[in-house]
């Protein structure tokens, strides 16, 4: 539990679980396992399934609707880490709008195409590495999405040419072969730091959550190959 108080609700979720229930087999999505532990809960906003991370959950309708409030304005600061192909710049700004694609993904938008919506998301480079299986030197990045689109932070990673190491959705499916026999089957991103207007007391509050133990030891064993 990274936060808990009357109104909300704040917790480091794992790689493999889904927030609320999806289109494939029934199973049991993370929400419902809090609830009988902690009562009815509202969603605030989503990680993906392979995403570990901050996740924020409201405790009550009116702490709901003011959350989603600020969500949609895009009020909220989020800091994701993401390792990612190839060699992106030190600082770059990606301005691209999204639209929907099929099956639940999202997609670039063509220039004045309907129903496309704003998004932007700054990413900085953090470290380098060589290689690890032959298919280019990979990076560890932070990403700090200016807009909350559906899967931003992965569509503009790989629109700009450093998609995430492993991705099924809109890159390599994997998975990432890495030094000491490991290996990472899952989408290597964490979002790391939540930062928000309480929405009783008003007060600024930032949640964080430390490195997935299996993104920590990717990235260790990374560094021993040297940089890219």
């Amino acid at each position: 539990m990274l936060l808990e108080d009357a109104h909300l609700l704040a917790v480091d979720k794992p790689a493999g679980r889904i927030v609320v229930p999806g289109r494939g087999p029934p199973e049991e999505s993370l929400r419902a396992e809090l609830e009988r532990e902690h009562g009815p809960l509202w969603v605030v906003h989503r990680l993906d399934r392979g995403t570990t991370g901050v996740l924020l959950l409201a405790r009550s309708a009116a702490a709901h609707r003011a959350l989603n409030v600020a969500f949609e304005r895009g009020e909220p600061r989020k800091r994701y880490l993401a390792l990612v192909r190839g060699a992106p710049p030190p600082e770059v700004l990606i301005d691209r709008p999204l639209a929907p694609a099929r099956r639940g993904h999202m997609r670039p938008a063509r220039p004045g195409e309907p129903g496309a919506r704003p998004a932007r998301t700054l990413v900085r480079r953090l470290e380098t590495f060589a290689a690890p299986d032959g298919k280019g030197p990979l990076a560890l990045v932070e990403a700090l999405p200016q807009t909350g689109r559906t899967h931003q932070v992965r569509v503009h990673l790989a629109d700009a040419g450093f998609p995430l190491a492993v991705d099924p959705g809109y890159g390599d499916a994997g998975p990432l072969a890495l030094p000491g026999g490991l290996r990472l089957e899952r989408t290597p991103l964490h979002a790391e730091r939540l930062g928000f207007v309480h929405p009783a007391s008003g007060a600024s509050i930032e949640v964080q959550a430390p490195l997935a133990a299996d993104l920590a030891a990717a990235v260790a064993a990374l560094r021993g190959l040297g940089p890219g």
